[in-house]
């Protein structure tokens, strides 16, 4: 099954799909550090990716250059996917004018994914961004947008706000997921087609929810995640130090807390911030027997999750907390890799929605099954 991916980044969303079965042709990437990252893991993740087929910018790029260099033809691409830049949606930076009037240029990167699906109409999409954009307010207009448009170019199309921790993921990290079937595909009415989504593997505590299913095991924390990183892997980083104006603050912070454990409502003797004068984020701190706290790609000074150790995560724990192999290779600067990996989809998680697509295309008869592709 071949794929081509939109808004790649580092290629969280590309692991997860490989994984599922889909081999990645072509990559869309904007980014000059993460087009790096991904070609210098080509060898060992994306074997069938070659220089010529990868694009920097969509705005520029022609589905019949993207079809050419993958070696294929209009219709014949399994799966198309990519998340465009999360920005314009998110609840970060909700204090800028355009962004609460729904005015922020990039949400127009939607609409240059779905040129491209009109263009390649691949059998299967998948598009992903921050839950926010399904929010009530000016977001939805937008979503309602795509979804549109999407099924004006023929595709019958579903959505879902999906908890990561929920398939297993060590992270309490909520993500929207479109998932589109061309609707040629589908026998008889394609009215009645619903997407097989991925079942719960794990469940626990969240703030969206007042009880959890007990019978699943609970999800894994950060402790279970980062327990078997090697030392030698795992090596002490210069960035990862703390000092300056809240240092001793954070250290007082307990595990799995954030500022307002120094506010007067939380009984602080000699409390240092307003109730809920920060972002929830503003010194939190990973719990070793909880999930993580939503990876940012651009957290500010004393924004988390910090380590339980009172010290920033290295490089080699956030890839464990967002599912990335070990030996996955993220170039950059510190900063740069941060941004990579905490704007990535994980790789766990991009896996289950793929093996559920893959799984469809197989019972609609669109790709060979699991059997047949081994056999041959």
């Amino acid at each position: 099954m071949d794929a081509i991916s939109l808004f790649a980044g580092a290629g969280g969303l590309d692991l997860g799909c490989e994984a599922a079965g889909f081999e990645t042709l072509a990559v869309v990437e904007m980014d000059e550090t993460a087009r790096k990252t991904i070609l210098s893991n080509r060898t060992e993740f994306f074997p069938r990716l070659r220089d010529e087929a990868v694009f920097a910018d969509i705005l520029e790029t022609d589905p019949r250059d993207l079809l050419e260099r993958s070696g294929l033809k209009q219709g014949e691409v399994s799966l198309l996917h990519g998340g465009p830049p999360c920005t314009p949606f998110s609840k970060s930076g909700y204090w800028l004018a355009y962004k609460r009037a729904g005015e922020d240029p990039r949400a127009s990167l939607l609409d240059e994914y779905v040129r491209v699906l009109r263009g390649i109409q691949p059998k299967a999409f998948v598009m992903e961004n921050v839950y926010g954009l399904a929010y009530r307010n000016q977001n939805r207009a937008v979503l309602e947008r795509f979804l549109r448009r999407a099924r004006a170019a023929g595709y019958v199309v579903e959505f879902r706000i999906v908890l990561a921790a929920d398939l297993g993921i060590p992270q309490l990290r909520q993500r929207l997921f479109c998932v589109g079937m061309r609707r040629d595909l589908i026998p008889g009415s394609a009215r009645g087609w619903e997407f097989p989504w991925p079942e719960p593997t794990h469940s626990g505590p969240h703030e969206t929810r007042t009880g959890w299913n007990e019978e699943l095991p609970l999800h894994v924390s950060a402790g279970q995640a980062l327990a078997s990183l090697p030392d030698e892997a795992n090596l002490p980083e210069p960035e990862e130090v703390v000092d300056g104006t809240y240092a001793d603050a954070l250290q007082a912070v307990p595990p799995g807390e954030n500022y307002l454990f120094w506010t007067a409502e939380r009984g602080h003797k000699e409390p240092r911030f307003k109730w809920r004068s920060r972002y929830w984020s503003f010194l939190l701190k990973l719990h070793p027997e909880k999930p993580s706290p939503t990876i940012q790609g651009q957290p500010g000074p004393w924004v988390g999750p910090f380590h339980w150790d009172n010290r920033r995560l290295r490089v080699a724990e956030v890839k464990r907390l967002m599912t990335f192999p070990d030996t996955f290779t993220v170039l950059g600067s510190r900063r740069e890799q941060q941004l990579q990996l905490g704007n990535a989809v994980p790789p766990d998680l991009g896996r289950a929605v793929g093996i559920a697509i893959a799984d469809e295309l197989r019972r609609l008869d669109c790709v060979p099954s699991a059997d047949l592709a081994l056999a041959a």
